[in-house]
């Protein structure tokens, strides 16, 4: 079952471009590691100094493994010298997942395929 990761970071205004910059070479090992589908962290056009973090894991096993790799523990001392200001993530499991547009390319809130 996959697992998806969603948050925000944030970090003083000043600090954002350059903690994004220097966290690539991490997100990269990152999504390198087995089952990792996605893993992406984009500054919030509207929030200064905030970050969105969006992983998506095949499954707990890949996930349980990322957090113990080199690129996590690294990527963690990264933040914390960037000087976190707040954080906030979740973890979502995913039972089913389909378009969001039908077939007719409507946008559809319910779960129509299942």
């Amino acid at each position: 079952m996959a697992i998806i990761i969603a948050g925000t970071v944030d970090v003083a205004p000043e600090a954002r471009e350059n903690t994004l910059l220097e966290a690539r070479p991490l997100i990269e090992a990152a999504r390198a590691e087995p089952g990792c589908i996605a893993y992406a962290w984009t500054a919030d056009l509207s929030e200064p100094g905030r970050i969105h973090v969006f992983e998506e894991w095949a499954s707990e096993a890949d996930l349980a493994y990322h957090f113990t790799a080199e690129p996590y523990q690294q990527m963690l001392s990264h933040l914390h010298g960037a000087g976190i200001v707040s954080a906030v993530t979740q973890k979502y499991r995913i039972d089913h997942a389909e378009p969001v547009y039908d077939p007719e390319g409507r946008p559809r809130a319910d779960f129509f395929t299942a």
